[in-house]
């Protein structure tokens, strides 16, 4: 277990998992005050509450992010975060009510076990009681219950994916921190070497690179628009507009593009968000060292968000057919 995106002041997550359903949701809580931004690249999505984050936009604030499976069913699950943060008085105050600010990304998973169910408001509202700014479990867990990895090849010759999380303290208390739900067509590589760590299996069972299948003309069977996707979030402790958090939440892609290669296929609905929960302020006294602050919140980003992608599938555990990195390993050394 990691701490991860927790390390970041402010920020609390919260799994709800269903293994024998293969689904779950997983909640980023993060108070009254945080800024947000969302980067929507895949081309098959399903999103609530993206729009608002929008740096031309009225509301500054968003007060959770819901990572879910399910797909668009499983948006319901925000429903029970919304209900959690109004009993809490957290949200825009709009005349006499609370108007809780939850955006939410979903991924595909209802063919992996029983596909009649779904996380739930009820499951959200789990989710965001468990939460915590403690050690978050990876792999298996969560939104990533039902992921996997590896797919062109069809989805029985995949291999599990899950949710992952990455930190990285920038000093003087700064911090970014990512958590990501591999739920990919692709194969994961390592960022900087570009080895293959998991990919589709071949007939003898070893594991091939999903950018040379699709190269070379041998992907097959590959899952319909829809049925993939990964999706995360990105936050810092750095003071932040919509504009700058927005900007964040872009460079999140190009941490996935170098870990999941190839990324934002047609079937893929990747989202990243962002959140600034800005209790640190960069003390910069010219543009010159913002601009150099910023870069640097920019490549802690695309690390962090590659590292939680490694994380997310090397913590996953096989189910419903689907071996885990560690199930391969084992089958290889007999």
């Amino acid at each position: 277990m990691s701490s991860g995106i927790t390390d970041v002041p402010g920020i609390t997550v919260g799994h709800w998992t269903d293994r024998t359903a293969a689904t779950g949701c997983t909640v980023v809580l993060c108070g009254s005050q945080t800024v947000g931004g969302v980067d929507v690249r895949g081309s098959s999505p399903g999103t609530r509450e993206t729009d608002i984050l929008a740096p031309d936009r009225r509301v500054e604030t968003v007060n959770a992010v819901m990572l879910s499976g399910g797909s668009a069913y499983g948006l319901a699950a925000a429903d029970g975060a919304m209900k959690y943060l109004e009993e809490r008085g957290i949200g825009v105050i709009v005349g006499a009510n609370v108007v809780p600010i939850v955006s939410s990304a979903i991924i595909f998973d209802l063919g992996m076990g029983d596909g009649s169910v779904r996380p739930r408001p009820e499951s959200g509202y789990e989710a965001c009681q468990r939460a915590s700014p403690g050690p978050i479990e990876q792999g298996s867990v969560g939104a990533g219950t039902g992921a996997s990895v590896g797919k062109v090849f069809g989805a029985k010759r995949a291999v599990k994916g899950g949710i992952g999380t990455s930190s990285s303290h920038l000093g003087n208390g700064l911090m970014v921190g990512a958590l990501v739900v591999v739920n990919a067509i692709g194969s994961v590589h390592d960022p900087d070497s570009g080895q293959l760590i998991a990919g589709p299996r071949t007939e003898d069972n070893s594991m091939a690179s999903s950018m040379e299948a699709l190269l070379s003309g041998d992907a097959h069977n590959i899952p319909g628009p829809g049925s993939n996707t990964t999706i995360g979030v990105v936050a810092t402790n750095a003071k932040l507009t919509k504009a700058q958090a927005s900007r964040l939440a872009s460079s999140a892609h190009d941490g996935l593009a170098l870990a999941v290669r190839p990324s934002h296929l047609v079937g893929d609905g990747d989202t990243m968000f962002a959140l600034s929960t800005g209790d640190q302020s960069s003390g910069v006294r010219s543009s010159k060292e913002a601009q150099e602050n910023f870069n640097r919140l920019i490549a802690a980003t695309v690390r962090c968000t590659s590292l939680a992608i490694i994380n997310g599938v090397k913590n996953a555990e096989g189910m419903h057919g689907v071996p885990s990195l560690g199930d391969l390993s084992k089958s290889s050394e007999r």
